[in-house]
């Protein structure tokens, strides 16, 4: 079931940093597993309210939240990379209660991400397996649009065809994780997960910019200096755009909602950046009629 993690801490999504901790002090206060011993429905609720936390309190992962909603977060952050970085020792004994033993349970294991168990002392806890971490080299276009690939997993000593779902509008460095295709636990425990590394391949037609696009549109001299129309491409075909006369080399041409899908609906736009084609060779009657204009101070 998708969290929305504003909804978990119970603020909106304007709150600041100090709302975020206050909101945050005031459930953990509520839920911790100290005040709620042998309670699994709070310590389920305490473990939801931390992932909260952890996500909303850090300014980078709050933006891609923010950015790509709960699905596509999670498609590029594991649990350990929630939880990496992040200390609650210093809110834990500020109430009296356990610190970095409470800690190292809550996320225990490497990069600080949830391995199961209880909190209570003794209480045994499955171990995780590790994740794995590949690299994926995706093209241009279907980094911008979306769709599918099929990668084949070496697992068990055979080799795992694995469907991914790639998101509109990934860039490079970001991470895809599918749950359950990392190393098996080595106690029994469930495995951990398969992170991909995004690599996107350059176009020869697009460049990027965040969620716009550019490209470049050769036009003739006479065009630019009295206006025309020109085709412009677009990552679903081309399309006429008019060119005003007059229109110098390096102008850009917006066209809105050409550019990269965006999650909630829409997209970035489209800039035509417009380049001025100088013939290399001329015909004697263009050679004749530029020397005229050349006359005139054109």
């Amino acid at each position: 079931m998708a969290k929305d993690y504003y909804a978990v801490l119970g603020i909106d999504k304007t709150a600041s940093p100090e709302a975020v901790k206050k909101a945050y002090r005031k459930l953990a206060v509520k839920y911790h597993p100290d005040k709620n011993p042998g309670d699994k429905a709070a310590e389920e609720r305490f473990k939801e309210i931390t992932e909260a936390y952890a996500v909303l309190s850090d300014a980078d992962k709050r933006r891609q939240y923010d950015q790509f909603g709960e699905a596509g977060f999670h498609q590029r952050f594991s649990q350990e990379d929630i939880f990496r970085n992040v200390d609650l020792n210093d809110i834990f004994r500020e109430f009296g209660f356990g610190g970095d033993e409470l800690f190292s349970q809550l996320f225990g294991g490497r990069g600080g991400a949830f391995r199961g168990g209880g909190f209570g002392g003794g209480r045994s806890r499955t171990v995780r397996g590790q994740d794995l971490l590949l690299r994926l080299n995706i093209p241009f276009r279907q980094a911008i649009l979306g769709g599918e690939r099929q990668l084949d997993l070496a697992r068990h000593g055979h080799a795992e065809p694995i469907k991914v779902r790639i998101p509109p509008g990934v860039e490079s460095g970001q991470k895809l994780r599918v749950a359950g295709k990392g190393a098996p636990s080595p106690a029994g425990g469930s495995p951990g997960d398969l992170l991909l590394e995004i690599e996107v391949g350059s176009d020869p037609v697009f460049s990027r910019d965040g969620n716009d696009l550019g490209v470049t549109v050769d036009v003739p001299f006479s065009a630019a200096c009295l206006g025309s129309s020109v085709e412009v491409p677009t990552l679903e075909g081309s399309r006429r755009v008019k060119l005003r006369a007059g229109t110098q080399c390096g102008s850009r041409i917006r066209l809105k909602g050409f550019g990269v899908p965006e999650r909630h609906g829409g997209a970035g736009d489209l800039y035509a950046i417009i380049a001025v084609r100088v013939p290399e060779k001329l015909t004697a009657e263009q050679e004749k009629l530029l020397e005229k204009l050349r006359d005139t101070g054109l």
